[in-house]
C-alpha cells in the first residue's frame, strides 16, 4: 500500500501538466541481440501517431552496435537512425514530409539501489534533416520498481518512470523534455511489455502520448 501511494504521488505532476495538450499514441518496439559477451545489436521501431493510430506523426527506425565495457552494466554504442516526420503546416490539414538521417553515439550505465533498477543514458546525435545539419545532446534517467516481487525476474509486475532532456548545441538550446510513467510486465528474460503515459514539453507547448512498448531480447 505504501509503495502504491508513492507511485500516485510521482504520477501527480503528469496529470497537472496534461490539461491543455493533445493526446497521441506511440507504438514502440525495442530489440536487443547479444552477439557475444562483448558485442550486442540494438534495433527499434517507433510508430508515433497524432491520434490513436491512423494519423502518422513520425516513423523512427534505429539500430546500432554496442560494446560492453563491463558485463551488463556499462555499454558504448554507435548507431544510425532514419526518421520520417509528417508535420502539419500551420493550422491547416495539409502535411509535409521531412526526412532525417541520424548518426548517434551513446553510453548506458546501470545500477541497483535496493529494489530499484536505475539506468543512465548519455546520447550525442548528428542530425541530417533534409538540407540542414544539427547537433543534439540527450540525457535519460529511468527507473523500474518491482511490485509483486523483490526483483525484476520472470512474471514480475513493475512500475516504470523516466525523464529525458534534449539540448541543442546552437540557439534555442532547450529542445524538449520527456516525462514518462507507466506499468510493465516482465514475462521472462526475453520479453517484457509496458503501458504508460508520456508528457513532452516543447518550446511552444506540450503534448501527451500514450506509450505501448514491447522489449525483446533474442
Amino acid at each position: 500500500m505504501k509503495r502504491l501511494q508513492i507511485i500516485v504521488l510521482v504520477l501527480a505532476p503528469f496529470i497537472g501538466f496534461s490539461q491543455s495538450s493533445d493526446l497521441g499514441n506511440w507504438l514502440l518496439y525495442f530489440g536487443n541481440k547479444q552477439i557475444n559477451h562483448k558485442l550486442n545489436w540494438h534495433n527499434e521501431v517507433q510508430y508515433r501517431s497524432y491520434n490513436a493510430i491512423s494519423d502518422l506523426e513520425q516513423l523512427l527506425i534505429r539500430t546500432g552496435i554496442g560494446y560492453n565495457l563491463t558485463e551488463n552494466n556499462n555499454n558504448l554504442l554507435l548507431g544510425y537512425g532514419y526518421i520520417l516526420s509528417e508535420n502539419y503546416v500551420g493550422n491547416s490539414n495539409k502535411k509535409e514530409s521531412v526526412n532525417e538521417h541520424r548518426i548517434y553515439q551513446q553510453f548506458i550505465t546501470k545500477q541497483n539501489i535496493s529494489i530499484i533498477s536505475l539506468q543512465h543514458r548519455y546520447r550525442f546525435e548528428q542530425r541530417f534533416i533534409e538540407k540542414d545539419f544539427k547537433l543534439r545532446l540527450r540525457y535519460f534517467l529511468g527507473l523500474n520498481v518491482p511490485l509483486n516481487k523483490k526483483e525484476l525476474i520472470d512474471k514480475t509486475l513493475y512500475f516504470s518512470m523516466y525523464n529525458e532532456i534534449f539540448l541543442n548545441t546552437k540557439k534555442d538550446v532547450f529542445d524538449r523534455n520527456r516525462l514518462y510513467g507507466g506499468f510493465g510486465y516482465k514475462l521472462n528474460n526475453s520479453i517484457r511489455f509496458e503501458l504508460g503515459y508520456m508528457n513532452q514539453f516543447l518550446n511552444n507547448g506540450n503534448r501527451d502520448q500514450i506509450n505501448m512498448v514491447t522489449f525483446l531480447n533474442f
